[in-house]
């Protein structure tokens, strides 16, 4: 048991609250897209009757690919970034650094959970079979780009940015504009937040060589920069929800998650990242529950 909790440590299994929430609202928003195509009814509460009902193995291996790329993208990020966690007082404490989790065993971690991502890939269909070596190129060239360019922020949001359209095409083997402006909205909310996140290493990361919009632009622009990716995330949430017909209750969570944001953003001053983890993990965690809870009861009560 303590193996298994040093592991989900190790991946921040707690951090699946932030794309898991999208993933879902992008797997129910191609349930909808599917059976409008098929033209049968759509979700409904009793979940008889429509695609979903009959497709309960669909929705299992979504949460695994979910569940199978992160765990690799984090482990092999920990693996990367060993020696630099070591020497950072914030990181030093991670199994790792620690001597909890060897590095030998966390690169094993990382591929055994990319070989199964790829199996649960193509699981679900062909497209997404021969999709998922890009993905894993994604999530796992993440780590490196920290080392070359200060657009790192934006490649994380990318590689979060695949769960809900990776659940829609999952389910309907195409995008639509629709999704890929939800994708976008998660790709700025997540190269925001991490904008912000980041200011607290921003001197280590300096004495390290390492790259990132703090160390580039310092915490004034750097939180500025967070701000404008936190307007593109709203913008494109609502017009999303537009393309997709959504009704009352999807624009009321798109409310709520800008209203997270906001708060986020009065949290942390640039002389002051005291509530730094506040605004990541709290702010950010309510703001994608909120969101997802609203459109997937949207989707459950309206179509």
């Amino acid at each position: 048991m303590k193996k298994l909790t040093n592991y989900l440590s190790l991946v921040k299994f707690s951090h699946t609250i932030f794309a898991l929430p999208f993933a879902l609202t992008g797997f129910f928003l191609g349930v909808r897209e599917i059976s409008d195509i098929k033209g049968g009814n759509s979700l409904g509460w009793s979940l008889t009757g429509n695609y979903f009902s009959t497709h309960y193995d669909l929705f299992f291996y979504v949460l695994l690919c979910m569940v199978f790329a992160r765990s690799s993208a984090m482990a092999f990020n920990r693996y990367l970034d060993r020696e630099f966690d070591a020497k950072n007082p914030r990181t030093a404490v991670r199994e790792i650094p620690r001597g909890v989790i060897s590095p030998a065993a966390a690169l094993r971690f990382t591929v055994l959970n990319a070989i199964l991502f790829i199996v649960a890939a193509g699981l679900i269909n062909t497209t997404c079979l021969y999709l998922s070596p890009v993905a894993l190129l994604v999530i796992l060239g993440y780590s490196y780009t920290k080392r070359f360019t200060p657009l790192c922020h934006l490649v994380l949001g990318v590689g979060l940015a695949l769960a809900p359209v990776g659940a829609f095409i999952a389910v309907t083997e195409f995008a639509n504009v629709g999704i890929i402006l939800l994708s976008l909205a998660v790709a700025c909310w997540v190269s925001g937040f991490d904008i912000i996140y980041a200011l607290q290493d921003e001197q280590f990361d300096k004495t390290q060589g390492l790259k990132s919009i703090p160390t580039m632009l310092g915490p004034v622009r750097s939180l500025f920069v967070s701000k404008i990716l936190h307007i593109i995330t709203t913008a494109c949430i609502i017009v999303s929800g537009i393309l997709f017909n959504m009704n009352l209750l999807y624009f009321t969570g798109a409310a709520l998650f800008s209203l997270m944001l906001i708060w986020q953003h009065l949290l942390v001053k640039p002389h002051d990242l005291s509530k730094v983890n506040m605004a990541f993990m709290t702010t950010n965690g309510l703001a994608s529950i909120f969101f997802s809870i609203a459109a997937l009861l949207d989707l459950f009560i309206f179509n």
